[in-house]
């Protein structure tokens, strides 16, 4: 209980969120990266998994892959790349780079693959291309499956994010491992709760959006029946 005192005495005082080392600019670094790191993430990812959900082709890589890839440590990872690159942002930026992949590549694969079947059939009869059945049916119809993957990959990086102060001065790490050497558990608390904070709010942001396209699609499946 005192531990949880200390963390709001410590998130109560206004000292502690401004500046260069405040609890602003610090979220608003972790946010950044975060989005950095799902960006690469998904620019590599997606395109993988539509084409591979969409051809059938290496779709065993997408299950060993994945499953390979979530059973590597990502603070091992991190550890490894930062005696590579050296200190700096690079090596936590490579570490989740890989920890996102995954979740990533197996939404956009489960979704393509969701929408095959006869529907897709029913498209390649009618004259449709391949490219158009992708754009048209397949992403549309798996777009729920695509967010969730995107969301799950988010919100292990906006957890994991903390990691980077492990390397660099770079987020809201930095309170934990700076409250961690310094004995002082109610700012290494208090930037845990900011971290959960972040991670709901993005959370339901997310949630949101994916809400609102299955609701388009449950409309459009009646509009068609």
């Amino acid at each position: 209980m005192n531990l949880i005192l200390e963390a709001l005495s410590w998130l109560g005082r206004g000292e502690n969120w401004l500046g260069d080392s405040g609890i602003f600019f610090r979220a608003g670094q972790h946010l950044l990266f975060v989005f950095l790191v799902v960006g690469i993430s998904a620019a590599i990812a997606l395109p993988i998994g539509l084409f591979i959900g969409h051809t059938g082709k290496w779709k065993n890589l997408v299950l060993s892959a994945t499953g390979a890839a979530r059973a590597v440590p990502t603070l091992g990872v991190l550890t490894l790349a930062g005696l590579w690159l050296g200190i700096g942002w690079q090596a936590p930026l490579l570490a989740l780079v890989a920890l996102a992949i995954p979740p990533i590549l197996a939404g956009a694969y489960s979704g393509v693959i969701s929408a095959q079947g006869t529907t897709v059939e029913a498209a390649r009869a009618i004259g449709l291309t391949e490219k158009q059945i992708l754009t048209q049916l397949e992403i549309p119809v798996g777009a729920p499956l695509i967010l969730a993957g995107l969301r799950s990959a988010l919100l292990q990086v906006i957890a994991t994010a903390t990691l980077a102060a492990y390397t660099a001065n770079l987020g809201l790490g930095r309170f934990l491992y700076a409250g961690l050497k310094t004995r002082e558990y109610g700012q290494m608390i208090g930037g845990a709760l900011i971290v959960v904070a972040l991670a709901l709010v993005c959370d339901f942001a997310l949630g949101a959006v994916q809400a609102r396209v299955n609701r388009r699609l449950g409309a459009q499946k009646a509009s068609v029946l």
